[in-house]
């Protein structure tokens, strides 16, 4: 079965409407096809900016959940850490999305862009350092060209820079000098320096231990990222100097541990810590001994020792608080028993156990 032949209009005003037409009605389709594209594109990135929403609301909850319940809940501080990552990811991809939501919305012009509620940002540091940068100001009137310009006001957008950062070698040089009388050379003391032969100045050491102590950088991702810049320091390199610096900081941390064991009560406290192993990843333990006498009326400033082990094995506790002999806070962890008994402590401590634990710990007492 043979359909009708598609006829052709036969007149050039005739061509024209049907081109119109055809034109009209293709515009019309594209319109609908991009509004639907802008549509689906909306809805995704209102669900994904839902999704970034309930992460941080779950995040929320976490955080308050652990000032409710103390930061002794290891548990509760692992589920913060995830739920951080997720929400990560999950701005990540509400952002993308809602970009993508104004490129569709731009293309179809029927459909108004999603746009997603974001936290209000926090000023900038007032004493941060500041550059003003003033765009040339207009010298005539856009509308009329006139001259006599008056000025009304300034607008200023803040815009927060990184200036990266620069290595320099710093040469010191001591001149020698010889005496004509007596041929004795005269020289200028050698400067101080952080660590033996002193390659590396006091301001790179201390980027080099917060980063591993502070921000957990290893220190062989440290020195591929010294590669990167061009400088070249091999993670045995920055280890070795990571021990010189211990080693300084020897005596500070002296001086903190006689003034916390010096203290009449300390809060005592152990929490669970990766630690990498052959193959593996260890739990160890960090334990933190802090005191505080300012609810007590005291004068003496705040400061917490932190010591670590690989284990929970009770001697740690007890060579911690070897010669201490004041007020403990702790929970009712086994290990510091031995500190309470006099028959193995010269200098028994007294426990003070918190509320939190008062039931457990009146059976255990019991038993």
């Amino acid at each position: 079965m043979s359909s009708a032949p598609f006829s052709l209009p036969s007149d050039l005003a005739s061509a024209q409407a049907a081109l119109l037409a055809e034109r009209e009605a293709r515009l019309r389709s594209e319109a609908e096809r991009d509004a639907a594209v802008a549509d689906a594109t909306n809805a995704k990135a209102r669900l994904s900016s839902t999704e970034a929403l309930i992460a941080y609301l779950q995040l929320q909850i976490g955080k308050l959940e652990r000032e409710k319940h103390g930061p002794r809940r290891e548990r509760t501080q692992r589920l913060i850490d995830q739920l951080e990552l997720q929400l990560e990811e999950l701005v990540t991809a509400a952002t993308e999305d809602e970009l993508a939501a104004e490129a569709a919305a731009a293309k179809a012009q029927t459909v108004r862009a999603f746009t997603r509620k974001r936290p209000v940002r926090k000023p900038f540091p007032q004493d941060i350092e500041r550059e003003r940068v003033v765009v040339e100001a207009p010298t005539v009137c856009g509308c009329c060209g006139g001259a006599r310009l008056s000025k009304l006001g300034e607008d200023v957008t803040e815009t927060l820079e990184e200036i990266p950062r620069r290595f320099k070698v710093i040469e010191t040089v001591r001149e020698k000098f010889t005496c004509r009388d007596c041929e004795v050379i005269s020289q200028a003391p050698a400067p101080f320096h952080a660590t033996p032969r002193g390659f590396l100045g006091p301001h790179l050491l201390a980027t080099i231990v917060f980063d591993k102590f502070g921000q957990h950088i290893p220190l062989n991702r440290q020195s591929t990222r010294f590669q990167c810049e061009g400088i070249a320091l091999s993670t045995q390199t920055l280890a070795d100097q990571v021990g010189h610096v211990s080693a300084a900081l020897q005596p500070i941390f002296d001086l903190i541990k006689a003034h916390v064991f010096a203290a009449e009560r300390l809060h005592g406290d152990d929490t669970t810590i990766p630690i990498l192993a052959k193959g593996k990843c260890m739990t160890g333990r960090i334990w933190t001994y802090v005191r505080d006498d300012q609810p007590f009326g005291g004068p003496a400033p705040p400061a917490a020792v932190y010591y670590a082990s690989r284990d929970r094995r009770g001697e740690h506790p007890q060579k911690h608080l070897a010669g201490f002999g004041g007020v403990l806070q702790a929970d009712c962890y086994n290990g510091f028993n031995p500190l309470f008994d006099p028959a193995k402590n010269q200098t028994p401590i007294t426990a003070a156990f918190c509320f939190a634990q008062t039931i457990r710990t009146q059976s255990h007492l019991a038993a």
